[in-house]
């Protein structure tokens, strides 16, 4: 490990840290715990990896952050679009910051998905410059320190491995290839069977909606927003989609025609929604663009 160390330096490992923070599919937690094993026999090598490493979280943490102020949303739909992961992930991070606010940052690195989308998510809903780099920081020390002492804990288990993975030669490196494309394809297979099931529901323009409550249809709006709301459609009830049960929607009029709409990639969580309400027994559309299509019509919101 001090050769493989000696030859391509922390730097290169901050180069991994840096993009896998930025969104490429890198292995950034094994590379934290061979710096963890490599510190166990080198003086002075944690200090150097721990501020390399965190250095390396923060500086793409900080891009994205700022993308997220200048862009808003528009930034977490085109990442929700290029990830691998389901596109829930911002409703699921919008839950996260609601519920946890800035203790969302501490946790981010230890949750996959939350980890990119946590500070564009931030800079979006507002959040001062100095309070995310203090927060972020934290975060990234804290993420930074537990991997290098989980590898400094296991160091002797670690180098095991890389000395048998030594004596199969390229055989070691065909099978970690393999192992890491059969991830990615199961994800993004995964992915791909979520949005055709998604996609079988119907799917209302506003325009269309108005319409139908113009003519008297008892048209139900059906909010699924997981983060703070400040504005809804007129008349929408919230629908926890953490918390579905029979009580959610007790008391629903079921000869109702309810449109569920979210502010997420694709209306996934409004999709989602309105399944649900349909495997309850009710009639259940989705608004197609959400409430940024609803305004972009020119119809009504009210104050919640």
């Amino acid at each position: 490990m001090t050769e493989l160390f000696s030859r391509h330096g922390l730097l290169a490992v901050a180069v991994a840290v840096l993009l896998h923070q930025l969104g490429a599919p890198l292995p950034s937690t094994p590379l934290l715990l061979l710096l963890g094993a490599e510190s166990a026999s080198r003086d002075g090598f944690a200090l150097r990896a721990f501020g390399t490493v965190t250095g390396a979280a923060m500086v793409a943490n900080a891009l994205w952050f700022w993308a997220g102020r200048r862009l808003g949303r528009r930034v977490l739909a085109a990442l929700c679009r290029i990830s691998i992961s389901p596109d829930s992930c911002v409703r699921q991070n919008e839950v996260s910051f609601a519920r946890r606010g800035v203790l969302t940052l501490l946790i981010a690195k230890f949750v996959p998905g939350l980890s990119m989308l946590a500070p564009p998510l931030a800079g979006a809903l507002g959040m001062s410059t100095g309070r995310f780099l203090a927060w972020n920081l934290l975060g990234s020390a804290l993420w930074t320190g537990a991997g290098l002492a989980a590898g400094w804990a296991f160091h002797a288990q670690i180098d095991a491995l890389l000395r048998e993975l030594s004596q199969l030669g390229s055989a070691a490196i065909a099978l970690g290839v393999a192992v890491v494309a059969a991830y990615l394809g199961w994800r993004l297979w995964r992915r791909s069977a979520v949005r055709r099931e998604l996609n079988r529901l119907e799917r209302l323009d506003p325009a269309e909606v108005a319409a139908l409550r113009q003519q008297g249809c008892q048209v139900i709006f059906v909010d699924v927003r997981g983060g703070p709301r400040d504005s809804r459609l007129p008349g929408a009830r919230h629908l926890d989609l953490g918390a579905l049960g029979g009580p959610a929607v007790a008391g629903w009029p079921p000869e109702a025609e309810f449109v569920t709409y979210c502010a997420c990639p694709n209306d996934v969580s409004a999709a989602r929604a309105a399944q649900w309400l349909k495997a309850q027994g009710y009639q259940a559309r989705v608004l197609r663009g959400g409430i940024d299509a609803w305004q972009q019509a020119g119809l009504s919101l009210e104050a919640v």
